[in-house]
């Protein structure tokens, strides 16, 4: 059976998907708890509150409307995504099972100290059934999945499966959504808002580079592709204060389809920052940094050119991840 592979998004792939999508804003809706054994005879007294805090569960709504019954303080998380993982990490919670990174077949090197010794169960969104199985979860976390019948799969290992993204979601209406789902939403929130104290504090300092514009790009084996302003690593730089070159300045939450060489200009910018996701990629970039049309461009000549992980830059993003980013930027543009 061939499972659901998240696709790249480009802006069309983003304009036809996004009217069919409630957004992971439907997670933050919670119903009343309920104690699923609370028809039976109580027994011993402590016994039965064991039981009942073992067993009580609540409703949310996950990413796509769906209601979802979940227990009220899960123990055995399974993420099937990096940004899924990426987030109970961020909450302190050490799942029981994970994927591997995005183009990656381990998990992703920024998270790796995090996750030493937890059991992967499978790719991202391809998730080996038989593995999950043993992880034992009372709750997993599927991300974007959108295979459903990958996902009534892994409803019979347990019906508490959230859909936790909705393909606009940026990374902070995400992360709020499981921070619900897991009973850390005011731990969610401040999360947030000590990272956008820490970027704006950090773009103040960056001398001659304040306000600088910069190109983020992901280099794919037939071309380059930047980013547009919403999208992960682009929303990290505008809270910095960092501007975007004019050529790319718009509002989407996509990478653009990759560029001919003849289009390379577009990806010029003060600094060029950087990334590839695939061996394929990585020789295409290696490949056109000999050609004169890639020499030509302002931030090469200036020398102000940045290799980044594509693995968290290139990514839908998560806490962790965008405080990696963050360090990416103040390390890169503190430095002249």
């Amino acid at each position: 059976m061939t499972l659901h592979r998240r696709p790249v998004r480009t802006a069309s792939r983003r304009a036809a998907r996004a009217v069919a999508t409630l957004g992971a804003a439907a997670l933050l809706l919670t119903a009343c708890g309920t104690d699923s054994d609370s028809g039976k005879p109580s027994g011993d007294k402590k016994a039965g509150k064991a039981d009942s805090a073992s067993s009580a569960t609540r409703t949310v709504k996950d990413a796509t409307g769906a209601a979802v019954e979940i227990p009220t303080e899960p123990k055995r998380i399974v993420t099937l995504t990096q940004e899924d993982l990426d987030a109970v990490l961020a909450l302190d919670i050490k799942p029981v099972g994970i994927t591997n990174g995005q183009g990656l077949d381990k998990p992703p090197a920024y998270l790796a100290e995090k996750v030493e010794g937890v059991n992967v169960v499978g790719n991202l969104l391809q998730p080996v059934m038989d593995k999950v199985v043993a992880a034992k979860p009372d709750l997993i976390l599927a991300g974007d999945m959108q295979d459903e019948q990958v996902l009534k799969q892994l409803r019979e290992i347990t019906p508490a499966t959230l859909v936790t993204m909705a393909p606009t979601d940026d990374w902070k209406l995400f992360f709020r959504g499981v921070g619900n789902a897991v009973n850390k939403l005011d731990a969610a929130n401040k999360f947030i808002t000590d990272h956008e104290a820490a970027a704006k504090a950090a773009g103040e300092k960056l001398g001659k580079n304040k306000g600088a514009e910069v190109s983020i790009v992901r280099w794919n084996p037939d071309g380059p592709s930047w980013m547009e302003n919403k999208q992960f690593a682009s929303g990290v730089a505008l809270e910095m204060g960092l501007k975007r070159p004019k050529s790319q300045n718009k509002d989407g939450n996509a990478h653009t389809p990759s560029l001919s060489l003849e289009k390379i200009n577009e990806i010029d910018g003060d600094w060029l920052f950087l990334s590839t996701l695939t061996s394929d990629g990585a020789k295409a970039l290696k490949d056109v940094q000999d050609k004169p049309a890639y020499k030509e461009l302002g931030a090469v000549k200036n020398k102000q050119v940045v290799t980044v992980d594509g693995s968290v830059w290139s990514t839908r993003g998560g806490p962790l991840a965008a405080d990696v980013v963050m360090e990416d930027y103040i390390k890169a543009l503190s430095a002249k």
